[in-house]
């Protein structure tokens, strides 16, 4: 299949979405990347935001940057949102602007030419039901283990961070870092860390000195 074609339209694009709820980790959006390219997704946009956020700020540039004609593929229905109503919002989307939804393994919502079928619309609708009640059902149990917790008397929240507890991975460039030769948002792609993250490194490096 063609990813990438010319029509009287113009340039038709398939694009790839894949999120995660934190950049902390790289492993679930790296395999995400890797099945979207597979797929033969060649515009891949990343997102480091919980499913249910009101605002992706990639998930927004995306939809608007699509053209009729267009493909979205995703890995799962999860990665687009983890709340009906967005889900909902995101159909209209994708009649509004003519495009195809691919999810991997699963359902394709096609409105590049006519209105999607209303048994495919509405079973992913209730494939959006489930995914917004299993993310109830974790936050639910969190909120039972951490009361649970504080009434063993455990002490919650992360860990301190010490200098020697930070990974060599970020050692590695924090050289660069102190003479200059990159900043903080560099340093935190290099070492494949979150900005809050960097500065709390920072903090614990500056406080064992």
């Amino acid at each position: 299949m063609e990813s990438v074609m010319k029509t009287a339209e113009g340039i038709i694009v398939t694009h790839g979405y894949a999120r995660c709820s934190t950049n902390e980790t790289r492993q679930d959006i790296d395999r995400q990347v890797r099945e979207l390219k597979a797929a033969g997704a060649t515009k891949i946009w990343m997102e480091y935001e919980h499913g249910d956020a009101p605002t992706k700020e990639q998930q927004d540039m995306m939809w608007d940057t699509v053209r009729p004609g267009d493909t979205v593929i995703i890995t799962e229905p999860s990665r687009l949102s983890r709340s009906v109503q967005q889900f909902c919002q995101i159909v209209d989307v994708i009649k509004l602007k003519r495009i195809r939804l691919q999810i991997l393994g699963s359902i394709t919502i096609d409105c590049r030419k006519d209105d999607p079928d209303p048994m495919t619309v509405a079973f992913l609708q209730l494939i959006a039901v489930f995914s917004e009640l299993e993310l109830s059902m974790i936050r639910a149990r969190v909120r039972s283990g951490v009361a649970n917790a504080r009434a063993k008397g455990k002490q919650l929240g992360r860990p301190t961070i010490t200098a020697e507890r930070i990974p060599d991975s970020f050692y590695r460039y924090f050289a660069k870092y102190q003479i200059g030769e990159i900043n903080v948002s560099e340093l935190a792609r290099l070492a494949q860390v979150s900005r809050p993250t960097v500065y709390r490194y920072l903090s614990a490096i500056q406080a064992s000195k």
